[in-house]
């Protein structure tokens, strides 16, 4: 199922809700990444359902099963450290930032705006 509609104040652009996960498939304070319209994404499930690029800026690494501590994913590979809530690398290099995306979860799964 496939929701589209026009985002507040971005005038032409459009939202797509698409289901990404079923409920309960992410585990309570872990990662899990998906596979959705092309684009590697990761699901954390830390104070609510949080959804980012899953890709390291680094060297491509998947940071979903990276360690998880309050807010902050540890990409497993060279150990940078990314903002599950706002996609920001909190340390090395500044102004460098993962594309978040909205999570709604539903009766039947968890859903991402890409």
């Amino acid at each position: 199922m496939v929701e589209d509609r026009k985002k507040g104040g971005e005038e032409g652009k459009v939202m797509s809700w698409k289901k990404i996960a079923e409920r309960g498939e992410v585990s309570v304070g872990r990662g899990k990444a998906f596979e959705i319209d092309g684009k590697q994404i990761a699901i954390f499930n830390q104070d609510g359902y949080h959804a980012i690029d899953d890709l390291c800026v680094h060297q491509d690494s998947s940071i979903a099963p990276g360690k998880l501590e309050g807010d902050i994913v540890e990409c497993p590979l060279h150990f940078w450290h990314y903002n599950i809530k706002t996609g920001e690398l909190v340390d090395y290099l500044k102004d460098v930032k993962l594309e978040t995306y909205q999570v709604e979860v539903r009766d039947d799964g968890i859903y991402v705006d890409i």
